[in-house]
Order: C-alpha cells, then sequence, then structure tokens
C-alpha cells in the first residue's frame, strides 16, 4: 500500500465523530511528495463540522503548499466514499484536476480525477 494511502488511513484514526461515528481520514500530495493529513472534526451543531478533506487543504496551505498531485481519502465503508460537494469545490480551487484515490479499510481502492466528479466546477474563471 502507497505512503499516501496508509497516511489517509491512519489520520481516519484521529477523526473526532461522537455524534456519526462516520470516520474519514484525508492525504493529500503537493508536488514536492510532501503529504498533509486531515480528519473530520465534527461538532454538536453539525454545520460547523469540518471534513477531512478540507482540513487536510487548510492545513497544506497554511503550511505553504500551493501545488498538489493527488488526495486520498479513507473511510471505513463497502461502497467506496466520494468528498462532499463543498470538499469538491475546495478541492477544484486548491487542486484542480488532482488525481482522487478512495480507499476503503479492507484495502478497495479507486482512482479518478476531479473533472470526473466534479464535471462543471465554478472557479475563479467565472469572476473575470
Amino acid at each position: 500500500m502507497s505512503k499516501l494511502l496508509e497516511a489517509a488511513l491512519a489520520a481516519r484514526e484521529n477523526a473526532h465523530a461522537p455524534f456519526s461515528k462516520f470516520k474519514v481520514g484525508a492525504a493529500l500530495e503537493d508536488q514536492t511528495g510532501r503529504i498533509f493529513t486531515g480528519c473530520n472534526v465534527e461538532n454538536a451543531t453539525y454545520g460547523l463540522t469540518v471534513c477531512a478533506e478540507r482540513v487536510a487543504v487548510l492545513k497544506a496551505i497554511s503550511e505553504g503548499a500551493r501545488k498538489f498531485t493527488r488526495i486520498a481519502i479513507a473511510a471505513d465503508t463497502d461502497v467506496l466514499t466520494p468528498p462532499c460537494g463543498a470538499c469538491r469545490q475546495i478541492l477544484w480551487e486548491f487542486c484542480g484536476n488532482a488525481e482522487l484515490i478512495l480507499v476503503n479499510l479492507q484495502g478497495k481502492t479507486e482512482s479518478l480525477r476531479m473533472k470526473d466528479l466534479f464535471p462543471r466546477p465554478f472557479d475563479a474563471s467565472f469572476l473575470d
């Protein structure tokens, strides 16, 4: 198993999901090979909950990373779990058409590109 997938699975263990019990981990790789991880962090109001993918992106940005090649997302589901709509938007804006690798605890994986998941994204090009 790749370092990126292992990092996403390990990050999942740090998730704070006392309400949904749905733990997710993410590992984002930048163009230099650095890996930034994130896990979902729930809040009793749910609206303030932050997904693993967004945590990883924001953590990477806060550490100075700007160009990303791929992200792995780990969850304990038989059917591999894609990112939610809000995460798709953030991933598109910061990662573009990056490779997305979904993984579960049994090691099942699927690889796709952001354009496959988010074919008509809104981004800064509409603001010019």
